[in-house]
């Protein structure tokens, strides 16, 4: 039932209750869980009871019925057989990048419309849609006081058609809201002002949830909010109404004990969990944090937690609310009325966590345990979050890395060249780098911006550094990019920004921008010196992902640290380094500073939070937010509601998956005799599938751009121009560092055509498949797509014809965007893959489906075999009986579409 729906004819009308305000009249109504006297009720996971309860709300018995209701009251016993339920999100949230081709698949939906006899006024959200242009600034300009206002006017003269289409989406789309560039990361503003935690539309009170199109939208989970990322073309189902099938996920259930030792910081803590959370098994579940130690976690604390979700590999990572959230709610603005009804409303339906009273004893599917005060100080890398390192092991981990042969922990540098030290000239004075030698260091991402103690102690750690003498090499790129304009605001009034000024750390921008690969060109100088000596650079950065390729090209080595961590290592210019053993420099007098001399204790961090983080700070900036970005103010856009597509255009481009469909479906594709276009190996990311940064000349992404009149310094990103899909597949697989063992272990955008031999790019290749009607696959290892949500890489590879991917197994968004564009997932069988099975890449494959959907249930066996005879089992990866609907259909959009239009008629 939707919040404004009527609940005369409701299937749980007899739970329908009023909540009654303290000083007499009502809030409102709301399903009340206990009123259905089921004591399964008491022993689900908090998080579970958020689903139960929109099944509830939801329950049409048609889209929704009472046996899904069930399934998710008996969650103990269904979640194990892998049941299947609906749901619906009571809103959602678009990230720039991914949510621009949300927007395209809309705006083309609607122009299909009358194509098929129906009015295309009738496509519209039916939720609360919010974006935010947050990928919008790449740091060009670095270390200066202007970098901000230059790095916005650069993105915004290189971006401003694909900003004049969102803001015509929020003109053009009821229900939709597009916050300005430099406002933030969507992550922040949606935890410090967008949360609702508890609706309450048309009398009716109900649970907060969302899906957004990154897969970090599990930063929300902090707030008790249900939220994970989806792809687009999910989020577009979602914002039409539609249910989302979804497996019943199990709950690992997370206890926390004790607390942290001073100087341990919340990124260790995220960083230890990511590490534990991988080991144990989280894909696909999710997990519960419970215990006294969550007490003593600070919402912010919290947030970095969850936000952490996709790379401990988890859906979700919830904290059931508590009094420490509902005193952040109020701290960021919200108002005392509205923090008075959202806690009604929760312990009504005993779903508050009141550390006075015994913690309910829920049931987990699994359980882990982590005593806070045995966390220690900790980076992740040189390639994979949850590669964690201890600090004090950092210096024999790094010789460990340049020892190893090549891989996750592995450079293979010969012994004799370890110690080469590369000399050259920046812009007039001597410099020089090694091995290790940190080039960028930032301060970057939701995931740690969010948090005012880790920023504040970055300040305290650069204000010790100014007073002691220490600053950082210039020849490091520095960079400070607040995901909330709030941050800034509070490092100003506690006056740390301008040590971190002096250090070089000026805010370059609001938004996503080193943290997605936007961290712009190192210096010429500094550049050459790595390339032509072969050095292996270190990055340093408060992120989420550190993945090979992804921050910088040049940057082979890329950590994950806390935001003073990072200071810390920008100022020791190395990642060679044991911090206790070894000054990090040497300040005023000649006199040796280790890291101990600028620590800041927690008890310094925490007055300074606790005198500069204020309430009035949040009120000011998101009381102006729409109105403080001139340029945005004065973009002029199309009134049209139908979009006035430009075939000119190099942002915008409509897409052509939806051209020509007719209301019957397809069916399920056939593939015949396919080539292998890649042939790839363990953890490949939707960065190595669909890189989000800089287009190098020369690619045919380039080329492109070069045909129709586009500069290569206005290339931009191929993550800018995802709402074009001819940049799309051009960047299909276009990062330099994927490894295609097509080509024997060499790193780069190309493959093999195998009839002729040919090395050509992957676009190129795929193109020249295309023309002979060769059918293409793709083979690959485990946690094939691992990383964002982006579904331009499932887009991507089906516009370049790729009819199915085998692998050893998918991370649960990229499986689920594959589906929805109508590519295959195989699963090897357990215990196999493409090198036990003999199989190069070279073969041609048959995959053996039943011509008719009615023959195909989910999870269930097919037969593969190859042109020389060979033959080996997989596993379907549709997993839903929803999803070989849309199997059936040619993917989600056409099955949206005929849905919609058969409705309509």
């Amino acid at each position: 039932m939707a919040a404004n729906s009527t609940a005369t004819k409701h299937a749980f009308k007899r739970i329908l209750t009023s909540l009654i305000k303290p000083g007499g009249g009502e809030y409102g109504k709301f399903f009340s869980l206990p009123a259905l006297n089921d004591p399964r009720i008491d022993k689900l996971p908090y998080s579970i009871r958020v689903l139960l309860e929109s099944a509830i709300r939801h329950c049409d018995n048609f889209q929704v019925t009472e046996s899904d209701v069930e399934k998710i009251i008996d969650w103990e016993n269904t979640s194990p057989k892998l049941a299947e339920i609906p749901f619906k999100p009571a809103r959602c949230i678009l990230m720039d990048n991914t949510g621009v081709p949300a927007v395209v698949d809309l705006a083309a939906m609607r122009d299909m419309m009358p194509k098929l006899g129906c009015d295309p006024y009738k496509i519209n959200p039916l939720i609360p849609v919010d974006a935010v242009i947050d990928h919008a600034v790449r740091v060009d300009v670095a270390g200066t006081y202007d970098a901000l206002d230059r790095n916005e006017e650069l993105e915004f003269q290189r971006n401003k058609e694909r900003f004049a289409f969102l803001k015509w989406a929020s003109n053009a789309f009821h229900n939709m809201q597009v916050f300005p560039p430099g406002s933030g990361t969507v992550h922040q503003v949606n935890l410090e002002y967008l949360a609702r935690v508890v609706f309450n539309e048309d009398g009716i009170l109900y649970f907060d949830s969302v899906v957004g199109t990154d897969s970090h939208t599990t930063m929300i989970n902090s707030l008790g909010v249900a939220g994970w990322g989806v792809g687009g073309i999910e989020a577009v189902v979602a914002m039409l109404g539609q249910p989302m099938g979804m497996v019943l996920p199990g709950v690992v259930g997370f206890k926390l004990s004790g607390k942290l030792q001073d100087g341990v910081t919340t990124t260790d803590i995220v960083l230890t969990m990511t590490q534990m959370l991988r080991k144990h098994g989280a894909i696909g579940k999710f997990v519960e944090f419970y215990g006294v130690g969550v007490g003593e976690l600070s919402l912010p604390a919290r947030a970095t937690i969850a936000n952490m979700s996709p790379e401990y590999g988890a859906t979700m990572g919830f904290f059931p609310v508590d009094q420490v959230a509902l005193d952040y709610l109020k701290l960021t603005g919200r108002s005392d009325e509205t923090v008075s009804m959202i806690e009604a409303y929760l312990r009504a339906n005993k779903m508050f966590v009141d550390k006075h009273e015994p913690e309910t004893e829920r049931v987990f599917s699994s359980y882990l345990e982590l005593d806070l005060s045995e966390v220690e100080p900790c980076v992740s890398g040189p390639k994979r979050p949850h590669d964690r390192v201890p600090l004090k092991e950092m210096k024999s981990d790094w010789h460990a890395c340049l020892d190893n042969e090549v891989g996750f922990k592995g450079y293979a540098v010969p012994k004799e060249q370890q110690g080469k030290v590369v000399k050259f000239d920046f812009h007039g004075r001597p410099a020089e780098i090694k091995h290790g030698s940190v080039v960028l260091a930032a301060i970057c991402s939701s995931t740690n911006t969010s948090n005012p103690s880790v920023m504040i102690g970055a300040g305290l750690v650069a204000k010790k550094a100014c007073e002691l003498g220490l600053e950082v090499k210039p020849w490091v790129k520095t960079s400070l990019t607040p995901g909330s304009v709030v941050a800034t605001e509070y490092l100003k009034h506690s006056g740390l920004q301008d040590y971190l000024n002096q250090q070089g750390f000026h805010v370059a921008a609001h938004g996503c921008a080193t943290c997605v690969g936007n961290s712009g060109d190192l210096d010429g100088s500094v550049s050459a010196a790595i390339t032509e000596n072969d050095i292996v650079a270190a990055a340093v950065l408060s992120a989420n992902r550190n993945f090979e390729g992804r921050v910088n090209p040049l940057t082979r080595a890329n950590y994950l640290a806390s935001p003073p961590l990072v200071v810390a290592y920008a100022l020791a210019g190395t990642v060679d380094i044991g911090f206790e053993e070894e000054p990090i420099g040497v300040g005023k007098g000649g006199k040796e500073i280790f890291l101990r001399d600028i620590w800041p204790s927690n008890q310094e961090i925490d007055e300074v939070v606790e005198s500069s983080v204020q309430t009035h700070l949040f009120k000011k900036v998101y009381d102006s937010i729409m109105e403080r970005n001139p340029r945005w103010n004065q973009l002029p856009v199309p009134k049209e509601a139908l979009y006035p597509w430009d075939d000119r255009s190099t942002y915008i481009r409509k897409p052509t998956y939806l051209e020509g469909m007719s209301m019957t479906p397809p069916g399920p594709p056939t593939v015949t005799e396919a080539y292998c276009l890649l042939n790839l190996g363990d953890s490949i990311t939707t960065d190595h599938i669909s890189y989000s940064g800089k287009i190098p000349e020369g690619t045919p992404a380039a080329k492109y751009l070069l045909e129709y009149g586009v500069e290569p310094k206005n290339f931009s990103s191929y993550g800018g121009r995802r709402g074009n899909n001819e940049v799309v597949m051009r960047g299909a697989f276009a990062n330099m560092r994927i490894v295609n063992k097509l080509l024997n272990g060499e790193a780069g955008p190309w493959t093999i055509h195998v009839p002729t031999g040919e090395k050509l790019y992957v676009y190129d290749a795929a193109m020249k498949y295309k023309s002979e009607g060769h059918d293409m696959v793709i083979i690959a290892g485990s946690e094939y797509g691992s990383g964002s949500s982006r579904d331009s890489a499932a887009k991507g590879p089906m516009l370049l014809g790729v009819k199915s991917v085998i692998a050893k197994s998918f991370e649960r968004i990229h499986r689920s965007n594959l589906v929805g564009m109508g590519i295959i997932p195989l699963c090897f069988q357990a215990g196999e893959d493409a090198d036990s099975l003999g199989l190069t890449g070279r073969e041609r494959y048959t995959i053996h489906l039943p011509t008719s959907t009615a023959e195909i249930s989910p999870g269930q066996d097919v037969t593969v075999t190859t042109h020389d005879g060979r033959s080996f089992t997989c596993t379907l990866r549709l997993d839903t009986q929803l999803e070989v609907t849309y199997f059936n259909h040619g993917g989600i959009l056409p099955y949206m579409v005929r849905n919609l239009a058969a409705q309509m008629k």
